[in-house]
């Protein structure tokens, strides 16, 4: 029944208004039939909270429509973008971690690798702790020589052969409203660069991965890791 009288009011009212004035009116009317209507489907016979903090700021300060700014959409997408750089500049914050290496052990690193190329970082790294120096094996991974080695004729012909059956799998980062972050899934197939199959979580796991390989290409046969 108040649904009916609000809309034969809101017409007699509409045919006095111009129409700029019937642009501004327009939100409060839509507001004010969505808490009609709510009120009657759910039987709510008290205004929410957002009512109640609303009353209350206007009576407690009478300049508060000098506040309100209207901008477009773009410019809070870019708000958005700007304060989740801002969240993750200061969660990545440069804090206290290792001790650094000493300039004299990482070019020890290097001189062995370079006279030795058949050398590996396991025997490297045996050799400096028989010398006192105590570093672990990804450090001596992290400081050997890199070698430049083309690519192998095997590896293209295997490529070739292989094509239609190869598919690629990676992860890209999708930050929400309230700065979480989605890790979607993507797999493509190499024959057409076409998308095979898209899966998205939370927290990816060791098991969620090859479990959403074999949702896709094995049925619903889940792998053990």
């Amino acid at each position: 029944m108040m649904s009916v009288l609000l809309s034969l009011f809101l017409t007699l009212r509409n045919s006095a208004l111009s129409g700029a004035e019937l642009q501004l009116e327009l939100p409060r009317y839509v507001t004010s039939s969505k808490y009609l209507s709510g009120r009657a489907l759910f039987g709510r016979g008290f205004p929410g909270p957002t009512v109640y903090s609303g009353c209350v700021l206007s009576h407690v300060w009478h300049e508060w429509r000098t506040a309100l700014v209207i901008v477009k959409p773009e410019t809070v997408i870019a708000w958005h973008r700007r304060g989740f750089r801002l969240l993750w500049v200061w969660k990545s914050r440069r804090r206290m971690g290792r001790p650094t290496v000493p300039a004299d052990v990482r070019m020890l690193i290097r001189t062995m690798s370079k006279a030795n190329p058949l050398w590996g970082a396991p025997r490297i790294h045996g050799e400096l702790l028989k010398l006192g120096i105590d570093v672990c094996q990804t450090t001596v991974t992290k400081y050997m020589v890199r070698r430049r080695q083309p690519p192998t004729q095997t590896w293209r012909t295997f490529l070739t052969n292989h094509r239609t059956q190869l598919k690629a799998a990676d992860f890209f980062v999708v930050p929400t409203v309230t700065c979480r972050l989605l890790f979607v899934l993507v797999m493509l197939a190499h024959d057409r660069r076409r998308v095979v199959h898209v899966a998205v979580t939370t927290h990816p796991t060791a098991a969620w991965t090859p479990n959403s390989y074999a949702r896709r290409f094995r049925g619903t046969r889940r792998l053990d890791t």
